[in-house]
Protein backbone atom coordinates (compact mmCIF):
# COMPACT_ATOMS: atom_id res chain seq x y z
CA UNK A 1 0.00 0.00 0.00
CA UNK A 2 2.52 2.29 0.59
CA UNK A 3 4.32 1.98 -2.48
CA UNK A 4 1.06 2.69 -4.21
CA UNK A 5 0.57 5.75 -1.96
CA UNK A 6 4.37 6.65 -3.78
CA UNK A 7 2.98 6.37 -7.32
CA UNK A 8 -0.07 8.07 -6.75
CA UNK A 9 1.79 11.10 -5.35
CA UNK A 10 4.26 11.13 -7.64
CA UNK A 11 1.93 10.68 -10.50
CA UNK A 12 -0.30 13.77 -9.19
CA UNK A 13 3.03 15.74 -9.06
CA UNK A 14 4.52 15.27 -12.37
CA UNK A 15 0.59 15.72 -13.79
CA UNK A 16 0.03 19.53 -11.79
CA UNK A 17 3.72 20.31 -12.92
CA UNK A 18 3.13 19.25 -16.40
CA UNK A 19 -0.20 21.89 -16.10
CA UNK A 20 1.04 24.34 -14.21
CA UNK A 21 3.99 24.72 -17.53
CA UNK A 22 0.77 24.83 -19.94
CA UNK A 23 -0.69 27.48 -17.64
CA UNK A 24 2.54 29.60 -17.41
CA UNK A 25 2.65 29.57 -21.27
CA UNK A 26 -0.95 31.17 -21.45
CA UNK A 27 -0.27 33.20 -19.47
CA UNK A 28 2.71 34.05 -21.66
CA UNK A 29 1.31 34.47 -24.64
CA UNK A 30 -1.86 36.39 -23.01
CA UNK A 31 0.78 39.01 -21.73
CA UNK A 32 2.13 39.59 -25.59
CA UNK A 33 5.75 39.86 -24.54
CA UNK A 34 7.34 38.57 -28.16
CA UNK A 35 5.47 40.65 -30.59
CA UNK A 36 8.57 40.56 -32.59
CA UNK A 37 8.86 36.67 -32.78
CA UNK A 38 6.33 37.00 -35.26
CA UNK A 39 7.80 36.90 -38.97
CA UNK A 40 11.21 37.86 -37.42
CA UNK A 41 12.85 40.00 -39.61
CA UNK A 42 11.02 38.80 -42.51
CA UNK A 43 7.85 41.06 -42.06
CA UNK A 44 7.89 44.67 -44.21
CA UNK A 45 9.10 47.24 -42.03
CA UNK A 46 7.41 50.06 -40.35
CA UNK A 47 8.71 53.74 -41.15
CA UNK A 48 11.60 54.62 -38.52
CA UNK A 49 11.85 51.40 -37.49
CA UNK A 50 15.37 50.08 -36.16
CA UNK A 51 17.29 46.70 -36.20
CA UNK A 52 20.21 46.85 -34.36
CA UNK A 53 23.24 45.38 -35.03
CA UNK A 54 26.95 44.86 -34.25
CA UNK A 55 30.15 44.45 -35.89
CA UNK A 56 33.49 43.41 -34.74
CA UNK A 57 36.66 43.90 -36.79
CA UNK A 58 38.86 41.12 -35.87
CA UNK A 59 41.45 42.91 -37.60
CA UNK A 60 41.14 45.48 -34.83
CA UNK A 61 40.99 43.71 -32.01
CA UNK A 62 43.98 43.26 -29.37
CA UNK A 63 42.01 41.35 -27.17
CA UNK A 64 42.69 43.57 -24.21
CA UNK A 65 39.38 42.68 -22.73
CA UNK A 66 38.27 45.98 -21.72
CA UNK A 67 34.54 44.88 -23.49
CA UNK A 68 34.20 42.05 -20.74
CA UNK A 69 35.15 44.95 -18.07
CA UNK A 70 32.75 47.50 -19.22
CA UNK A 71 30.09 44.96 -19.58
CA UNK A 72 30.43 43.04 -16.57
CA UNK A 73 30.46 46.68 -14.61
CA UNK A 74 27.52 47.69 -16.76
CA UNK A 75 25.49 44.65 -16.11
CA UNK A 76 26.04 44.55 -12.37
CA UNK A 77 27.70 40.73 -13.05
CA UNK A 78 29.05 39.32 -10.03
CA UNK A 79 32.78 38.25 -10.11
CA UNK A 80 33.11 35.16 -9.05
CA UNK A 81 36.40 33.40 -8.05
CA UNK A 82 38.98 30.24 -9.62
CA UNK A 83 36.83 27.78 -8.06
CA UNK A 84 33.14 28.65 -9.96
CA UNK A 85 35.64 29.24 -12.89
CA UNK A 86 37.55 25.43 -12.53
CA UNK A 87 33.31 24.90 -12.91
CA UNK A 88 32.50 27.03 -15.82
CA UNK A 89 30.07 28.94 -13.54
CA UNK A 90 31.57 32.37 -13.61
CA UNK A 91 29.11 34.44 -15.45
CA UNK A 92 30.14 36.71 -18.56
CA UNK A 93 27.50 38.12 -20.71
CA UNK A 94 30.77 38.93 -23.19
CA UNK A 95 33.57 36.43 -23.47
CA UNK A 96 36.68 36.70 -25.25
CA UNK A 97 36.77 32.79 -27.01
CA UNK A 98 40.97 31.82 -27.91
CA UNK A 99 41.43 29.52 -30.90
CA UNK A 100 44.70 28.13 -32.30
CA UNK A 101 45.39 27.64 -35.98
CA UNK A 102 48.21 26.20 -37.95
CA UNK A 103 51.31 24.28 -35.99
CA UNK A 104 54.84 25.31 -35.17
CA UNK A 105 56.72 27.10 -36.31
CA UNK A 106 54.07 29.02 -37.61
CA UNK A 107 51.48 28.51 -35.04
CA UNK A 108 48.50 31.69 -35.11
CA UNK A 109 45.76 32.77 -32.59
CA UNK A 110 42.43 34.11 -33.06
CA UNK A 111 40.78 36.09 -30.21
CA UNK A 112 37.30 36.00 -31.11
CA UNK A 113 34.87 38.43 -28.56
CA UNK A 114 31.52 36.43 -28.45
CA UNK A 115 28.11 38.40 -27.01
CA UNK A 116 24.85 37.19 -27.39
CA UNK A 117 24.44 36.83 -31.15
CA UNK A 118 20.86 38.80 -31.29
CA UNK A 119 19.46 36.43 -34.06
CA UNK A 120 16.82 36.97 -35.90
CA UNK A 121 15.91 33.62 -36.01
CA UNK A 122 16.82 32.94 -32.39
CA UNK A 123 16.44 29.05 -31.19
CA UNK A 124 16.18 30.29 -27.53
CA UNK A 125 12.61 31.88 -27.96
CA UNK A 126 11.49 28.52 -29.81
CA UNK A 127 11.85 26.56 -27.14
CA UNK A 128 10.77 29.27 -23.63
CA UNK A 129 7.68 27.11 -22.08
CA UNK A 130 6.81 30.65 -20.45
CA UNK A 131 8.03 33.44 -23.06
CA UNK A 132 10.66 34.34 -20.41
CA UNK A 133 13.01 35.02 -23.57
CA UNK A 134 11.65 36.87 -26.50
CA UNK A 135 12.76 38.90 -29.65
CA UNK A 136 11.27 42.56 -29.82
CA UNK A 137 10.49 44.57 -32.92
CA UNK A 138 13.90 46.37 -32.92
CA UNK A 139 15.54 42.85 -33.09
CA UNK A 140 17.15 42.52 -29.70
CA UNK A 141 16.42 39.23 -27.82
CA UNK A 142 15.57 39.86 -24.12
CA UNK A 143 15.09 38.04 -21.20
CA UNK A 144 12.50 38.05 -18.10
CA UNK A 145 14.49 37.22 -15.26
CA UNK A 146 10.99 37.60 -12.70
CA UNK A 147 9.38 35.31 -15.45
CA UNK A 148 12.29 32.89 -15.88
CA UNK A 149 11.53 29.27 -13.97
CA UNK A 150 15.06 27.79 -14.97
CA UNK A 151 14.40 25.12 -17.00
CA UNK A 152 17.50 25.99 -19.34
CA UNK A 153 15.75 24.72 -22.38
CA UNK A 154 16.82 28.46 -24.27
CA UNK A 155 20.45 27.49 -22.96
CA UNK A 156 20.51 23.95 -24.23
CA UNK A 157 19.22 25.10 -27.80
CA UNK A 158 21.50 28.18 -28.23
CA UNK A 159 23.86 27.39 -30.42
CA UNK A 160 26.60 29.87 -29.50
CA UNK A 161 26.38 28.63 -25.89
CA UNK A 162 25.82 32.96 -24.49
CA UNK A 163 23.27 31.95 -22.34
CA UNK A 164 24.15 31.66 -18.31
CA UNK A 165 22.62 29.96 -15.12
CA UNK A 166 23.07 31.66 -12.54
CA UNK A 167 23.75 28.75 -9.94
CA UNK A 168 23.42 31.06 -6.85
CA UNK A 169 22.57 34.55 -5.37
CA UNK A 170 25.62 36.44 -6.45
CA UNK A 171 27.65 38.28 -4.08
CA UNK A 172 30.09 41.44 -3.84
CA UNK A 173 32.13 42.90 -1.63
CA UNK A 174 31.14 45.35 0.66
CA UNK A 175 32.88 47.97 -0.99
CA UNK A 176 31.89 47.29 -4.57
CA UNK A 177 28.19 47.64 -3.79
CA UNK A 178 27.69 51.39 -4.20
CA UNK A 179 28.95 51.25 -7.92
CA UNK A 180 26.20 49.02 -8.95
CA UNK A 181 24.31 50.10 -12.25
CA UNK A 182 21.00 51.74 -11.04
CA UNK A 183 19.44 50.91 -14.57
CA UNK A 184 19.98 47.30 -14.40
CA UNK A 185 18.35 44.46 -11.92
CA UNK A 186 20.40 42.28 -10.10
CA UNK A 187 19.43 38.88 -11.26
CA UNK A 188 18.76 36.23 -8.39
CA UNK A 189 19.50 32.29 -8.33
CA UNK A 190 17.96 30.24 -10.71
CA UNK A 191 17.52 32.19 -13.76
CA UNK A 192 18.72 32.24 -17.51
CA UNK A 193 20.62 35.75 -17.85
CA UNK A 194 22.77 37.05 -21.03
CA UNK A 195 23.62 40.34 -23.22
CA UNK A 196 21.00 42.36 -24.11
CA UNK A 197 23.11 44.98 -26.00
CA UNK A 198 22.93 47.59 -22.47
CA UNK A 199 19.00 47.29 -23.77
CA UNK A 200 18.41 50.05 -20.37
CA UNK A 201 20.87 52.91 -22.51
CA UNK A 202 18.30 52.57 -25.41
CA UNK A 203 15.22 53.45 -22.88
CA UNK A 204 16.95 55.99 -21.68
CA UNK A 205 18.25 57.24 -24.78
CA UNK A 206 14.55 57.01 -26.15
CA UNK A 207 13.32 59.38 -23.15
CA UNK A 208 16.05 61.84 -23.22
CA UNK A 209 15.02 62.46 -27.41
CA UNK A 210 11.20 62.31 -26.29
CA UNK A 211 12.07 65.28 -24.16
CA UNK A 212 14.20 67.05 -26.03
CA UNK A 213 11.54 66.53 -28.95
CA UNK A 214 13.11 64.83 -31.18
CA UNK A 215 13.45 61.58 -32.69
CA UNK A 216 15.88 59.10 -31.83
CA UNK A 217 19.50 59.66 -33.04
CA UNK A 218 21.92 56.34 -33.66
CA UNK A 219 24.37 57.56 -31.77
CA UNK A 220 22.68 58.27 -28.92
CA UNK A 221 22.20 54.38 -28.03
CA UNK A 222 25.58 52.42 -27.99
CA UNK A 223 26.37 49.57 -25.64
CA UNK A 224 29.43 49.66 -23.44
CA UNK A 225 31.68 47.18 -25.16
CA UNK A 226 31.16 49.75 -27.78
CA UNK A 227 32.04 52.60 -26.20
CA UNK A 228 34.74 51.36 -24.26
CA UNK A 229 36.51 49.62 -26.98
CA UNK A 230 40.01 51.78 -27.38
CA UNK A 231 40.97 50.44 -30.60
CA UNK A 232 37.30 51.12 -31.95
CA UNK A 233 37.33 47.11 -32.93
CA UNK A 234 33.24 46.98 -32.10
CA UNK A 235 31.15 49.16 -34.50
CA UNK A 236 27.53 49.48 -33.09
CA UNK A 237 24.19 50.61 -35.13
CA UNK A 238 21.00 50.26 -36.92
CA UNK A 239 21.03 47.78 -39.47
CA UNK A 240 18.14 49.28 -41.33
CA UNK A 241 19.96 52.51 -41.62
CA UNK A 242 21.99 52.35 -45.22
CA UNK A 243 23.74 55.31 -43.93
CA UNK A 244 25.03 53.92 -41.00
CA UNK A 245 28.21 52.32 -40.11
CA UNK A 246 27.20 49.15 -39.11
CA UNK A 247 24.92 48.22 -42.04
CA UNK A 248 27.78 49.59 -44.11
CA UNK A 249 30.41 47.20 -42.45
CA UNK A 250 27.81 44.42 -42.49
CA UNK A 251 28.08 43.99 -46.17
CA UNK A 252 31.84 44.23 -46.58
CA UNK A 253 33.85 41.71 -47.99
CA UNK A 254 35.46 40.28 -45.43
CA UNK A 255 32.00 40.18 -43.18
CA UNK A 256 30.96 36.64 -41.92
CA UNK A 257 28.38 35.34 -39.61
CA UNK A 258 29.59 32.46 -36.61
CA UNK A 259 27.51 29.03 -37.55
CA UNK A 260 25.63 30.99 -40.04
CA UNK A 261 24.46 27.39 -41.96
CA UNK A 262 21.93 26.59 -38.88
CA UNK A 263 19.95 29.81 -40.14
CA UNK A 264 19.30 31.64 -37.07
CA UNK A 265 20.57 34.92 -38.96
CA UNK A 266 22.65 36.46 -35.89
CA UNK A 267 23.05 40.56 -36.17
CA UNK A 268 26.86 40.10 -35.09
CA UNK A 269 29.00 40.55 -37.88
CA UNK A 270 32.64 39.75 -38.07
CA UNK A 271 35.27 41.00 -40.51
CA UNK A 272 38.22 38.77 -40.50
CA UNK A 273 42.10 39.50 -40.11
CA UNK A 274 43.81 40.54 -43.12
CA UNK A 275 42.59 43.82 -44.19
Amino acid sequence: MESLTTSRNGFLRGLLGTLGVFLLSGIGKAWGTAPGDAGHGKRPLKPGEHRWGMVIDLDKCTGCGSCVVACSTENNLALGNPQEAAMGRIIRWLKILPSQEGEFPAPKQRLLPMPCQQCDTPPCTKVCPVYATFRNEEGIVGQVYSRCIGCRYCLNACPYTCKDFNWKAPVWPKEMQASFNPDVSIRPKGVVEKCLFCHHRLQRAKEEAVAEGRPLRENDYQPACAEICPAKAIVFGDLNNNDSDAANLSKDPRAFHLLEELGAEPKVTYLKEGA
